[in-house]
C-alpha cells in the first residue's frame, strides 16, 4: 500500500510542455505505422511537488529528449482510482504502456497471476536493474505463480524506497514542553500532554490508508520478523486474536477514547490529514515518506521534523511502488527505456535531493540536509531488517477490508474483537484459495 497509499491527485499543470495530457482511450494512443510518430502512454499518481513527481517529470523530459519523434502522454490518476480499476482497465484497449502500481500480493501480485502485466525478468538482467536493487529491495519486484511476492519472475521495478514514520511540529512540541519521545511510554505521555492542553495530537484519516497504517504500526510494537513473514508471505499461521492484532485493535480504540485521535477522523481522507498537519493544526502525523517532499515544499510557518516510531523495531515500509508494463502495451520497448531512465543516477539524485528515498543515487550527490536525515532513517530500518511491508498486501481487496474495519474502531461502531473477526475472514478465505 501507499503506497499501500491514499488517493493523491496530480495537479494538471505538471511542468508545461513536458507532459501531454490525453483523454483515456483516445485513438491516437496506438503506435503509428513504421517510421511515424509514437506515443508512450504513462500513468502515475504522485503529486507534482512530491519527490517522485519532480523526479519523474524530469525523467519524461529526458526520455523525450533521447527519443526524437516520441511523445509522452501522461494521464492524471488517483491512487484509489488505479487501485480499484486496474484489472478491468488493463484487460481493455485503454491500458497505458507503463504505470505506477501498488506493490504486494493483493495488487501487483494479483495482476501478475492474472497475466495482465509483462514479465520483466529479461529486461531486469539486461539493463542491470537486478544489480541496482539488491536483496530485500527485490521482494516487491518478484512474484511466483500464485502471485506471492519475494520469488519468481520480475513483474515490477521500484525506483525508490518508503517507510512510515512520525512527523512532528517542532513549534507545538516546544510550546507544550514536549520532547521527542524515544520509548512508547514517552510517546503516550506526550500525547497526554497535548490532550490536557485541548490539542488533538495525531492527524489521521480513516476513510483511506492512514488509520490502518497506525493500526498496523501498533501491532508491530508487539511483533517480530517471523510474524511478519507469516502474515505477508504465508510462512506460518496468523492468529488475528493473538497478542499483535489484539493489542493494535484495543490500543487504537483506546487512543480514540483518550482523544489522541479524533473520532470524526474516521470519515477523513489522506489529503485532509496532510493538509491539517501542514496548516499546523496537529502536533503529529504518522504516515509515509511519500509526504516528505511535499511537506518540505509547503510548510512555511513552523519547523518540523521526523522520528521513527518509538518502541518498535519494525515499521510499515518497503521498496516503493513499482513500474509495471501492461501485457497489452504495444510500446513495451519504450516503456522499458522510460523505466531505465528513472533508474539513472541523474534522476535518482534528483529524487533524493527532493525529499525521496532513492535506491540507486550517488550518496555524495545528496546535499539537502532534510533529505540526508530521511535517507539515514531509511537506512537505519533496512540495516536492522525493519521494513514490515503494509497491512493491506496479503489478500486481494484487503485494502477495503482494513479501511472498513479500522473505521469501525475509530467510530466505535464495533468492538475490537468484532473488528478482528471482520478482518480475519477475507484473509483466511484468500489463504484457502491459494492453497495455503
Amino acid at each position: 500500500m501507499r503506497k499501500s497509499r491514499g488517493a493523491v491527485r496530480l495537479a494538471a499543470a505538471l511542468t508545461a510542455g513536458a507532459l501531454a495530457l490525453a483523454a483515456c482511450g483516445s485513438g491516437d494512443d496506438k503506435p503509428a505505422a513504421s517510421g511515424g510518430p509514437r506515443v508512450l502512454k504513462l500513468w502515475h499518481y504522485e503529486t507534482a511537488d512530491s519527490a517522485m513527481g519532480k523526479a519523474w517529470a524530469e525523467a519524461i523530459r529526458k526520455f523525450e529528449a533521447s527519443h526524437p519523434g516520441v511523445t509522452v502522454k501522461f494521464e492524471e490518476k488517483g491512487f484509489e482510482q488505479i487501485q480499484k480499476t486496474a484489472s478491468m482497465v488493463l484487460n481493455s484497449d485503454e491500458a497505458p504502456d507503463v504505470m505506477e502500481y501498488n506493490k504486494g500480493n493483493a495488487t501487483a501480485g494479483l495482476l501478475s497471476k492474472q497475466g495482465l502485466i509483462a514479465d520483466l525478468s529479461e529486461e531486469a538482467t539486461r539493463r542491470g536493474w537486478d544489480k541496482l536493487l539488491p536483496g530485500g529491495l527485490q521482494v516487491t519486484a518478484k512474484y511466483d505463480e500464485r502471485g506471492v511476492m519475494g520469488s519468481g519472475k520480475w513483474y515490477g521495478v521500484p525506483n525508490y524506497g518508503e517507510f512510515v514514520m512520525v512527523y512532528y511540529n517542532k513549534d507545538l512540541f516546544d510550546k507544550h514542553g514536549v520532547k521527542v519521545p524515544t520509548t512508547f511510554d514517552e510517546l503516550t505521555a506526550a500525547l497526554d500532554t497535548f490532550v490536557k492542553a485541548k490539542v488533538t495530537p495525531i492527524a489521521s484519516a480513516g476513510a483511506e490508508y492512514p488509520a490502518q497504517q497506525i493500526f498496523y504500526q501498533l501491532a508491530l510494537t508487539k511483533a517480530q520478523r517471523p510474524w511478519v513473514d507469516a502474515l505477508q508471505s504465508y510462512k506460518g499461521k496468523v492468529d488475528f486474536h493473538g497478542p499483535e492484532f489484539s493489542y493494535a485493535a484495543q490500543t487504537m480504540a483506546d487512543w480514540v477514547k483518550k482523544g489522541y485521535i479524533a473520532k470524526d477522523s474516521g470519515g477523513m481522507k489522506a489529503e485532509d490529514m496532510g493538509v491539517g498537519f501542514m496548516k499546523g493544526e496537529y502536533p503529529i502525523m504518522i504516515s509515509g515518506s511519500w509526504w516528505y517532499g511535499r511537506l518540505a515544499s509547503e510548510i512555511k510557518n513552523f519547523e518540523w521534523g521526523h522520528f521513527l516510531f518509538p518502541g518498535a523495531t519494525l515499521s510499515p515500509g518497503s521498496s516503493g511502488n513499482v513500474w509495471v508494463v501492461p501485457e497489452k502495451s504495444e510500446n513495451k520497448d519504450l516503456a522499458y527505456d522510460f523505466i531505465d531512465i528513472t533508474m539513472s543516477k541523474e534522476i535518482q539524485n534528483l529524487l533524493g535531493n527532493s525529499g525521496g528515498v532513492p535506491v540507486a543515487a550517488d550518496p555524495a550527490a545528496i546535499t539537502d540536509p532534510r533529505s540526508k536525515e530521511l535517507i539515514e532513517s531509511f537506512n537505519k530500518l533496512t540495516s536492522a531488517d525493519g521494513l514490515a511491508f503494509y497491512p493491506d498486501w496479503p489478500a486481494p481487496g484487503y485494502y477495503d477490508v482494513l479501511v472498513a474495519g479500522v473505521q469501525n474502531l475509530v467510530n466505535g461502531s464495533k468492538t475490537p474483537d468484532q473488528v478482528l473477526d471482520e478482518i480475519a475472514g477475507p484473509y483466511e478465505d484468500n489463504l484457502a484459495d491459494i492453497g495455503g
